[in-house]
């Protein structure tokens, strides 16, 4: 029998022209807005649709069709997604925004908000039909409180699952600020999605990191090879990538939000997880004292002016990891609460005994092209050959269905 499939990562690729329309009329000239348009290909049988997108911080962030969608793109059309997710094997798909996450999330909240709810109301206008099968998460703007607990319970009282907030918000989410959010999505039932490449823009600056990362990108593409980018590249993708969903899970569980909130799920989208089982071992590394380390060991700078009971700057260091202050290890915060998804990550299959089965879900990024998308049924029977089939149906759909409340019965034909 087939698995029960649920993708954690998909993305509703909005009218091109739904917030210039929609949005409160003083507003619509800063509305997020994408133009298509049709050029001679860059190489032989290359892209000839591109589609440009125009928003503070990504002005010109242009792309190609996703071509492996074939004639027609998704847009608006229920129908054309389903029978893409019955191509590829996908029985329930959570979706979230295309092109407008890079203008949900910026420093001015009224633009911020008037785009969350244009986009909220769109989906619940045209998808809410169709939530026993397509899952959208509704993006949540942080730059006011107030205003992201209204939107919270406007959104779980017409039928959404999940709420969608910014990879970078505009505190760290250690702050209390953020508690009566919390607690509203908590109160609500509804789950916190975090992905990759939001939050953090600036109105006033021209070019946004992820503008810029992509723009050095096709630089480094266009000119040869060099010891220099080929090491620049690792680091950028191995070492600097993964730092964003690192802070975000040590800031929840650093500031006591699981803790406080145990019934609150976070799922972080898009990031991979092969960096997660590091991250695992050295949070609670953090808050152990080892075999053969001596607690009496003591380091700083002393101070010859001061008496010598009287020396600030000198520490036992290691008592520091006596110091932590919930009930439960990192790690175990982290296997009851959080999810992250994958796409195509041997080791973070490879690792999920040390991360928590349940701390891995999958995502096909539909239907963006670097997603597995048309190819999903291979991969995940490449990838996931030898684990048990218990653990398989948890990983492709067990976990992250029965989080967001789906019964598994299949949808999707073999």
């Amino acid at each position: 029998m087939k698995d029960f499939v649920v993708s954690a990562d998909g993305h509703l690729l909005e009218p091109t022209d739904l917030f210039r329309t929609r949005l409160p009329a003083h507003l619509r000239d800063r509305a997020v807005w994408e133009e298509d348009f049709e050029i001679e290909p860059l190489v032989d049988g290359g892209a000839t649709k591109f589609r440009k997108l125009h928003t503070a911080g990504y002005e010109g962030w242009t792309v190609s069709r996703y071509r492996q969608t074939g004639g027609r793109m998704p847009e608006g059309d229920p129908d054309h997604i389903l029978e893409d997710m019955d191509l590829d094997g996908v029985d329930v798909q959570v979706m979230h925004p295309n092109l407008s996450l890079f203008g949900l999330y910026s420093d001015d909240h009224e633009l911020s908000i008037a785009h969350a709810r244009v986009y909220n109301d769109y989906v619940i206008d045209r998808f809410t039909p169709h939530f026993d099968r397509i899952a959208p998460t509704a993006p949540i703007p942080l730059t006011d409180v107030d205003d992201a607990v209204a939107e919270i319970e406007r959104v779980a009282a017409a039928g959404f699952r999940a709420i969608l907030l910014p990879a970078t918000p505009p505190r760290p989410y250690y702050s209390r600020d953020f508690d009566p959010v919390w607690a509203a999505a908590q109160g609500c039932g509804v789950h916190v999605f975090m992905h990759t490449q939001t939050g953090g823009v600036k109105v006033d600056d021209k070019e946004a990191t992820t503008l810029k990362v992509v723009l050095e990108n096709a630089a480094q593409v266009n000119q040869p090879m060099t010891e220099k980018a080929a090491a620049k590249r690792m680091v950028t993708q191995a070492v600097y990538a993964p730092i964003v969903p690192q802070q975000i899970l040590c800031q929840l569980i650093g500031g006591g939000v699981p803790e406080r909130f145990p019934d609150l799920h976070f799922a972080l989208i898009e990031f991979n997880a092969n960096w997660l089982p590091s991250l695992v071992g050295a949070m609670d590394k953090c808050w152990v004292t080892g075999i053969g380390q001596d607690a009496d060991w003591w380091l700083g700078r002393w101070d010859d002016s001061r008496p010598d009971n009287d020396q600030p700057d000198m520490a036992q260091l290691f008592r520091l990891n006596e110091k932590w202050p919930f009930p439960l290890m990192p790690s175990e915060y982290l296997s009851r609460q959080f999810h992250v998804s994958f796409q195509d990550d041997p080791v973070a299959v490879a690792c999920r005994h040390i991360t928590g089965l349940s701390t891995i879900v999958w995502g096909n990024d539909y239907p963006h092209a670097e997603g597995t998308f048309r190819g999903s049924r291979e991969l995940l029977a490449t990838q996931l050959a030898g684990v048990p089939d218990e653990e398989r149906k948890a990983i492709v759909g067990g976990t992250l269905g029965g989080l967001l409340g789906f019964e598994s019965v299949l949808v999707a034909p073999e």
